[in-house]
């Protein structure tokens, strides 16, 4: 898979990553879409995973790199 959706908690916008080209652009659902109600239901506090084994906010690169995962 080369391409995953980011929601962050308090920021309303979606983010798509394109692993493959190391991009990371804002990506706004259409309206009726599932993506669109997924959006809604993140931005009322919910979590959702699909298709993904292992995502970590962390507080930058350098921490990701050295493996701590405290935000």
């Amino acid at each position: 898979m080369a391409h995953v959706v980011i929601g962050i908690p308090g920021d309303p916008q979606l983010y798509l990553a394109d692993t493959q080209a190391g991009t990371v652009t804002p990506l706004a659902p259409q309206a009726q879409s599932a993506l669109h109600a997924a959006d809604q239901l993140r931005q009322s506090g919910a979590t959702i995973v699909k298709g993904v084994n292992l995502a970590v906010a962390v507080g930058g690169a350098e921490k990701a790199a050295s493996g701590v995962f405290d935000g």
